[in-house]
């Protein structure tokens, strides 16, 4: 595959995935991914800082579709609703090759502690985008945390089944059912 190929910045992440599985994060540098995926050193510092980036690409646009479908919800709705009209918006957003491809992300970032700490730092960004959104429509704080916080592990909870080989749901329809169970969970503690 050469270099003036399309498709760079998703070459560079499956690359890197495989790298790191087969090799392990630490052992592997970016000029092997860059190698991996056709592409020269240069072309991935274009596209992401460093390593550990690239496994996080996507996540302005996440938060980005989060806030514009907290935004774009009826002005009725009640701060859940809001959240789950973004997680709607962000989930129709994702792919076949990403489900395809989510087994292999979540090993990876599950084995390595600077990973996780990345993905709860991921998890804290969706938050806040979405925090921000329900406020500029008026939901005061705690609620809006509080509802951004439920969305963002709907949103987690929902990736980790959408990815899973038996499951035949959408992640849209995955993400309103991980949100409704962790609505009903927040009912249980009175």
């Amino acid at each position: 595959m050469g270099r003036w190929e399309p498709n760079a910045r998703e070459r560079l992440v499956h690359a890197a995935v495989d790298l790191f599985a087969e090799q392990g994060y630490d052992n592997t540098t970016v000029s092997e991914i860059a190698q991996r995926a056709g592409l020269t050193k240069t072309t991935f510092f274009r596209h992401f800082p460093d390593k550990r980036e690239v496994l996080f690409a996507g996540q302005e646009m996440h938060s980005r579709l989060l806030a514009d479908g907290i935004a774009e919800c009826a002005e009725s709705a009640t701060p859940l609703e809001a959240v789950a009209a973004g997680l709607d918006a962000v989930a129709a957003s994702f792919t076949p090759v990403q489900r395809e491809f989510g087994p292999r992300l979540i090993a990876v970032v599950t084995a390595h502690s600077e990973l996780r700490e990345r993905s709860a730092f991921k998890h804290a960004g969706l938050a806040a985008a979405m925090t921000e959104a329900l406020e500029k429509r008026g939901v005061p704080d705690p609620a809006a945390s509080l509802a951004a916080e439920l969305g963002a592990h709907a949103f987690s909870r929902a990736f980790a089944r959408w990815i899973e080989p038996e499951n035949e749901e959408s992640f849209p329809a995955l993400a309103r059912q991980a949100l409704e169970e962790l609505r009903a969970a927040v009912e249980l503690l009175g």
